[in-house]
């Protein structure tokens, strides 16, 4: 224990290393015949207005939903549904501007048909194939 106490006094006592009498680096630059000014445009900002809508009505896959939506300026307004798997149809109305934030109302219909599932029928076990034991 003595010799590492020793070797970390030691250490701690060592003076850095004096870099004063080197010499600067030699770093030689191209001279600078002159700058290119490049004038900055600010892009013109088109107002935010647009308005879409669609519609997906796959009978075969039950895929059934659709969405609308407005913007003019900082204010959206839209709509979408979706019918749920059970039949019941999701309809989330909404609105987002900068005073208020992003608002959301959800609405849910009961199904308008009941879907019957298939009964489960299980096959009967005919036979067991022997047990193997290994030992």
């Amino acid at each position: 224990y003595f010799v590492a106490i020793a070797l970390l006094f030691a250490a701690a006592q060592a003076v850095p290393i004096e870099l004063g009498h080197y010499a600067p680096a030699l770093v030689h630059h191209a001279p600078v015949l002159a700058h290119a000014v490049h004038a900055v445009h600010a892009e013109p900002v088109a107002y935010p207005k647009y308005s879409f809508n669609y519609g997906i009505k796959d009978p075969h896959t039950g895929d059934i939903k659709s969405q609308a939506e407005e913007r003019d300026g900082d204010v959206v307004k839209g709509q979408y549904s979706l019918v749920e798997p059970d039949g019941s149809v999701r309809t989330v109305d909404y609105t987002a501007d900068d005073h208020n934030g992003f608002n959301a109302v959800v609405h849910k219909t009961a199904p308008t048909k009941i879907i019957a599932h298939a009964p489960v029928v299980h096959a009967p076990v005919l036979a067991h194939a022997p047990l193997l034991h290994h030992y």
